[in-house]
């Protein structure tokens, strides 16, 4: 029996990065051994343990073939005889069939290493082809190491688009789609893996809303890139730089997908565009069964990111009808989701990346004054059923009043 420590750990631990988890592959050993040594069983569709002690993932060498469609269609086999290049070589990228003993030597059978220098993601077999969930897999990767100047080579890249026109995307279960894009979005540059996503043809099948937008014109006076999708890849940008939550991050990238439907004869207008949006963002999350705290969020900045924009300009009553509907009483914290991905709407446009942005400031002050006001004193006033919901109502946009009159926009 030998153990090697595989894939990212390798990788990022060669890079330069902190390694976060650590993965091995077992190499000449059966189940009843490895459960004799007191690992525990935990793979389904082939032998992979948790360690007594560290619970870190010991996976039995192993082998595969298709056998079906989609990331699942296929068969695996794992037994002593499967050996360490057997086991990488149906790894997806160069970069990640590298393996480490316990001495330190790295075993680096497909030149990972070299690819690593050359900033290079490429696959390590024809093979790669054979697995749809690596496309996103590959994008997600490109978004991680964008910053450090990494690229797709050409050749994988031409595989990617082999995968995207095969029909293979289709067989991806909805989950698997949503826990790569979730992962994706909360990389340092989310836009990069759309964008390869978009270069591969693979958009178009799994995103098709946010594919549409590409070309699709705005008013350049509000939005000097013009292309919508040019100003979703800026806005993706910014939720990062703006260090954003998930939720946050998934409702910027559904904010704008309406303006794919705008006629074209109303370019670059886009009248509406924020109740189609939001129409699209509930058909993307139904799509892809994301969580109901995104997709509430994403349906939400989708119809009312405009009114955000507009903040200072609402009457008190129209700030309270927002606040209302963000449910900002009980969930303080979708109120502060939702004004973070309108300023990374906001900020997502060329040459106004640092414009201030003081609706962030004053809807949270006015969501903090509608939460201040005495609801116990109304109650014992006397005041009792409907009445008493429409009394707290006028205290709180009269609050709101209140403390417009004491706002002063922030100097730039």
């Amino acid at each position: 029996m030998k153990i090697y420590l595989v894939g990212g750990a390798v990788r990022d631990a060669l890079l330069g990065l902190p390694v976060t988890e650590r993965d091995w592959v077992v190499v000449g050993a059966t189940p009843d051994e490895m459960q004799a040594k007191g690992f525990r069983p935990v793979g389904q569709d082939f032998p992979v343990f948790l360690h007594p002690k560290t619970q870190e993932e010991y996976a039995l060498a192993r082998t595969e073939r298709k056998s079906g469609h989609g990331y699942g269609g296929f068969t695996f086999h794992a037994s002593p005889d499967v050996s360490l290049d057997d086991d990488l070589v149906r790894r997806d990228l160069t970069i990640n069939a590298m393996a480490q003993e316990e001495g330190g030597q790295v075993f680096d059978p497909f030149n990972g290493r070299m690819d690593l220098k050359a900033r290079l993601l490429r696959h390590v077999s024809p093979a790669f082809a054979e697995d749809p969930l690596r496309v996103l897999r590959v994008a997600r990767f490109a978004a991680r190491y964008h910053w450090l100047g990494f690229r797709i080579a050409d050749d994988t890249l031409a595989l990617m688009r082999q995968l995207a026109d095969s029909g293979e995307l289709d067989y991806l279960v909805p989950e698997r789609v949503w826990k790569e894009t979730s992962r994706a979005l909360m990389e340092r540059d989310p836009q990069v893996f759309f964008q390869v996503l978009h270069a591969c043809g693979a958009l178009k099948v799994l995103l098709p809303e946010l594919a549409a937008l590409d070309g699709v014109p705005q008013p350049e006076q509000h939005h000097p890139e013009v292309d919508t999708l040019v100003h979703q890849w800026l806005c993706l940008q910014q939720s990062s730089r703006l260090n954003l939550p998930l939720t946050a991050r998934y409702a910027v990238l559904c904010h704008d997908l309406g303006k794919g439907k705008t006629p074209e004869e109303e370019w670059p207008r886009h009248i509406a565009h924020e109740i189609r949006s939001a129409r699209l963002a509930k058909t993307v999350s139904k799509r892809w069964r994301v969580p109901k705290d995104a997709a509430t969020l994403a349906a939400l900045v989708a119809e009312y990111h405009t009114h955000c924009h507009r903040a200072l300009e609402l009457k008190p009553a129209t700030v309270w009808k927002l606040l209302k509907t963000l449910d900002v009483i009980r969930r303080p914290e979708r109120l502060e989701g939702f004004l973070l991905a309108c300023e990374a709407d906001a900020r997502g446009r060329t040459g106004l990346e640092n414009r201030p942005y003081p609706q962030v400031d004053y809807l949270r002050g006015a969501a903090q004054a509608a939460s201040n006001i005495d609801v116990a004193a109304l109650r014992q006033s006397g005041i009792e059923g409907p009445e008493l919901g429409e009394a707290i109502e006028k205290a709180r946009i009269h609050a709101i009043s209140e403390f417009k009159k004491t706002w002063q926009t922030p100097l730039p």
